[in-house]
């Protein structure tokens, strides 16, 4: 089933699904052009969804690695149009650098959505992990960062 065929279906689930599947399928050279496709369906709730999804797999396959600079710049291409989604490509962005102890600020760990920060508060960067449980958005983040900076000291 192409992206095309899958468009032509009314029911919102069938292609949701349809496009994690082909998502999770592409080959990386067709990445950016389904991603864009993905993102003109009429539903675009359901689509960004799916693309997010798409964005959070992959982004936590690569950031580690080299490869994930170039693929988050072609990602970005796909998705500036589209506020949350540009946003969590920033904020992969930021959660690389803070876990592979690159430069970051702390104001844009403070700034960054509950999701980053909790992502944060659950890692491995203490410093970032200190930065939260002081200041972090919401009580379960601050509780979390709590939590792991206490296993820390008792290792």
């Amino acid at each position: 089933m192409n992206v095309h065929d899958i468009l032509q279906n009314p029911d919102e689930h069938i292609r949701f699904s349809a496009y994690l599947d082909k998502l999770e399928h592409v080959a990386d050279a067709n990445e950016l052009d389904l991603v864009s496709r993905v993102l003109t369906d009429p539903d675009q709730t359901m689509a960004q969804s799916a693309v997010l999804r798409h964005l959070d797999r992959r982004a936590a396959g690569l950031y580690p690695g080299p490869a994930y600079e170039k693929w988050a710049q072609t990602m970005t291409q796909a998705t500036i149009d589209h506020p949350l989604l540009a946003q969590r490509l920033r904020e992969w962005s930021l959660f690389r650098a803070i876990t592979l102890k690159l430069p970051w600020q702390a104001e844009d760990l403070l700034a960054s959505s509950n999701w980053l920060q909790l992502k944060t508060a659950a890692g491995t960067n203490t410093e970032a992990i200190e930065i939260l449980a002081e200041a972090g958005r919401t009580k379960r983040i601050r509780n979390t960062a709590r939590v792991g900076l206490n296993h820390r000291s008792e290792s």
